[in-house]
């Protein structure tokens, strides 16, 4: 067995990671670190979930360690196209970061600016950051990338597709030409490819199992619902199954919509799209991490930062637009390994659509018929019958409910779950930098 040690990290990185419990290195973890270390340009193209945090963020944090940093100046950047995605970086990189002495900050978008700016007043090595939100820091001279020595562009594919391509050129044109660059992406075609042409040097490129592969350890169906009433009907019983479910809506309207109708029949769901602020899109996914929201509704894009153990169903209520955020959605189950079921509700009118849209992406998802608590959607979802008494909205506190059945069950058991919510959050960190 290949150990971390055996990638020539330094004993500290080492040492932590097996205090985690992290004893041997993913595929891409394994193939890449000794390239970063020795300082070459890296391209590491794999799916979310196999390992791209630690691949980039270890070497960078051993090739930092032991020289000083500057407010304002760090001297490593990872750049991220979500807030999510961002701050589990930082998370990850935390532990072993303070283990050679170095501080790693993430900046995002929705948190109060002067709030990063006073952190940015001490040194801090590596800095993670969405696009905007760098930026916005740089426009206000709070910030500079004049010495940064390794930059890490992460899940590149989904900033070209959000569209923030122009502003991580213009971050990558404020680093020092020479420096170190490290890009990790699901595929490295289109604005990717250029962004590759254009910033790096004779880069060394690393590939697991393209996304497309990874839908093999997924079980997908199309359950045709038949008319819309009905669909709503299916959905929610599908969310009072026991386990970690996520639901797929196209738009935040529809997300909050949904979140209504699930809080309304005693199911302890939550929201996340673009809109939400950055405190309840935090609560969200904490409470889904820990098991005390077992159902989150959320937007392709608010997505795109959800890394939770356990998702054991992905459901697409509205199927998706096209064929790679299928990709994605489906990718939130199913994690580094473990399997997962991935169901797609298709009414009568989105047959050929949907049809069309699995082709493209690759997937083989047979086509059964379902009606409410019938038994093939109860044997592939485990759907229930909602019972519980109503929920008021996310955030606001529970007064004298009573009622039965899968709702008010989960609900009871909150106060307890929540009790153990730094456990788990602290223990969810430790898996292997997924």
């Amino acid at each position: 067995m290949t150990t971390f040690a055996d990638l020539g990290l330094p004993n500290a990185i080492v040492s932590v990671l097996q205090k985690q419990g992290i004893a041997e290195p993913f595929p891409i973890q394994e193939a890449a670190i000794p390239d970063a270390l020795a300082g070459e340009d890296v391209l590491g193209r794999g799916p979310t979930g196999s390992g791209k945090t630690f691949t980039f963020g270890l070497p960078m944090l051993a090739r930092l360690a032991g020289a000083p940093s500057t407010p304002g100046h760090p001297r490593g950047l990872v750049l991220a196209p979500t807030r999510e995605l961002a701050t589990q970086i930082r998370e990850r990189l935390d532990d072993p970061a303070a283990a050679l002495g170095l501080r790693v900050l993430d900046v995002v978008g929705g948190v109060n600016i002067n709030h990063h700016i006073r952190s940015l007043a001490a040194p801090v090595d590596v800095l993670v950051a969405t696009p905007g939100r760098a930026e916005d820091l740089i426009n206000q001279k709070k910030l500079s990338f004049d010495s940064v020595q390794i930059t890490a562009l992460d899940e590149a594919d989904q900033m070209a597709d959000m569209g923030f391509l122009p502003q991580v050129r213009k971050l990558l044109d404020r680093t020092p030409t020479n420096g170190q660059r490290l890009l990790f992406s699901a595929t490295l075609d289109g604005d990717v490819e250029k962004l590759i042409e254009r910033y790096m040097h004779n880069p060394v490129t690393h590939s697991t199992a393209p996304v497309e592969a990874a839908v093999d350890t997924m079980e997908h169906y199309r359950l045709m619902v038949g008319g819309r009433e009905q669909r709503n009907d299916i959905a929610l019983q599908i969310a009072a199954r026991e386990g970690k479910t996520i639901m797929f809506m196209r738009t935040k309207h529809g997300v909050d919509r949904q979140v209504k109708k699930l809080r309304r029949v005693g199911i302890p769901a939550q929201g996340l799209h673009g809109d939400k602020g950055q405190g309840a899109r935090t609560r969200a996914l904490e409470g889904f991490a820990d098991g005390s929201t077992p159902v989150l509704v959320a937007t392709d894009i608010a997505a795109r930062g959800i890394d939770v153990d356990d998702v054991s169903l992905v459901v697409h209520v509205d199927p998706p637009a096209e064929h790679k955020a299928y990709l994605h959605r489906a990718g939130r189950t199913a994690r580094a390994g473990t399997s997962g079921t991935v169901v797609t509700l298709v009414m009568d009118e989105q047959a050929k659509e949907v049809a069309q849209l699995l082709r493209k992406a690759g997937v083989d998802a047979p086509e059964l018929k379902v009606a409410p608590m019938s038994e093939t959607l109860v044997t592939i979802t485990g759907a229930r019958t909602p019972e519980g008494a109503p929920l008021p909205p996310p955030g606001q506190p529970q007064q004298g409910r009573t009622g039965t059945g899968s709702g008010s069950r989960r609900a009871g058991n909150n106060r307890n779950r929540s009790n153990n919510r730094a456990h788990r959050a602290n223990r969810s960190r430790r898996r292997n930098g997924r």
